[in-house]
């Protein structure tokens, strides 16, 4: 199964909340309060997002976090390769590949495709579109009975 970590996805809620107010800085406490994650853990992916320059800080007691860019300037591509680094779904389609079979591999090269493809995917994808404002955007929850219907599903009638 192909799966962003979780640390990825808490990156992505963290600009998701810087998004909401761009003009604004926010300390580490303010965007764990806003996002219900813990303090460490955002300070943690503010870091990997300075590093990666999808934020900036400012110290001082007005200090604080903002984005780097526009949130439409930042892809899902980006947010991933700042946490967990570039995708890649084999050893042979990273950069620095030391597959030990590569030169006599016969699937290598597809897999190199299908890593190619998903990454251009990723790319396409921006934070604006992965902040869902809207509730009929989220996927259903299947588990509820608004979330079945909300999906289509109809119990089965008994004779």
């Amino acid at each position: 199964m192909l799966r962003i970590s979780k640390l990825t996805d808490y990156a992505t809620v963290i600009l998701a909340a810087l998004a909401e107010t761009p003009a604004e800085l926010l300390s580490a406490a303010a965007l764990a309060e806003r996002t219900g994650l813990g303090v460490p853990t955002v300070s943690k992916l503010l870091k990997e997002l300075q590093r990666a320059g999808l934020v900036s800080s400012m110290r001082g007691a007005h200090g604080g976090y903002q984005l780097n860019r526009p949130a439409a300037e930042i892809s899902a591509a980006h947010i991933i390769d700042a946490v967990e680094g570039p995708v890649a779904l084999t050893e042979c389609a990273t950069a620095h590949s030391q597959c030990g079979i590569e030169q006599s591999c016969q699937v290598g090269d597809s897999w190199q495709r299908i890593s190619l493809a998903i990454r251009r995917s990723l790319q396409d994808v921006r934070l604006t579109s992965l902040i869902a404002h809207d509730a009929a955007v989220r996927a259903p929850d299947l588990g509820s009975t608004l979330g079945r219907a909300a999906a289509g599903w109809q119990p089965l009638k008994r004779a």
